[in-house]
């Protein structure tokens, strides 16, 4: 298990060498990298590298701004799980499985060293070899990765427990998503989010209703208590924020 240093500074991107390729990039299996204040985030990243030289490292990374001249990369590091090797034409592939780690409290060279809100966006992506005995070969790819602002849903309550079959059962809580520029979580309003349910003995949840927060990011909401079982909050996310539920809250129907 090797570290690839892609926090270090890389070398400027010139015309890609016809004597190595990357392709096949492919970020966290396609999906957003959702992050939020403080913990560090792993992603799987997978890459093809194409060579007819001897490479001594390569690595394959994504960054924001304008690369050599002032971009800065999303991961501190990846940790290179192994690459899989075979050669046909004179050429040597490999096929790299690889996880990244993202520290938002450490982006390497922008924004003061830590994520901001406007980096909940797509990230372009950069693969460089450097060649055994000297010489280089950074390439500007065409492979993307969104991150986006990790939500939650705090103090979910469902009320009264136990409650009477019949008569209304008050769920509440409060949709958050992470603020990166001030290193804090604020209170997301006017967010649709799903009241769902599962009846004991269920492993499903079904979706009772949509609720829109207010402008303060509280949800309240009233049920009719009809069976046993668990309530929590859905919230599905858009483009710049993650999905996220509640906390359970279990409510025995009398």
């Amino acid at each position: 298990m090797a570290l690839v240093g892609v926090g270090l500074t890389a070398p400027a991107a010139h015309a890609a060498d016809s004597d190595i390729s990357f392709s096949n990039v492919v970020f966290n299996n396609g999906k957003p990298i959702v992050v939020g204040i403080s913990a560090e985030v792993e992603a799987p990243l997978t890459y093809t590298v194409k060579s007819n030289v001897t490479l001594d490292s390569w690595w394959v990374n994504a960054y924001r701004g304008t690369y050599g001249t002032n971009e800065y990369n999303l991961a501190v590091f990846t940790t290179r799980w192994g690459c899989s090797q075979s050669s046909a034409g004179g050429y040597t592939y490999r096929d790299c499985d690889e996880t990244m780690t993202i520290d938002p409290d450490n982006m390497p060279g922008g924004n003061g060293n830590k994520l901001v809100n406007s980096d909940a966006t797509d990230w372009k992506s950069v693969g460089t070899a450097i060649k055994k005995g000297g010489g280089y070969d950074t390439d500007l790819l065409s492979a993307t990765v969104r991150l986006q602002r990790a939500s939650r849903i705090q103090n979910m309550n469902a009320s009264p427990e136990p409650v009477t079959k019949g008569t209304p059962i008050t769920v509440t809580g409060t949709v958050q998503r992470a603020n990166w520029s001030l290193h804090r979580y604020d209170n997301y309003g006017g967010r649709l989010v799903k009241l769902q349910f599962k009846p004991a003995g269920s492993s499903t949840y079904t979706t009772v209703k949509s609720v829109t927060a207010s402008s303060t990011g509280y949800l309240k909401t009233t049920v009719t208590a009809s069976q046993d079982g668990t309530w929590r909050w859905r919230y599905s996310g858009n483009t710049t924020t993650g999905a996220s539920n509640s906390s359970t809250d279990y409510v025995d129907v009398n």
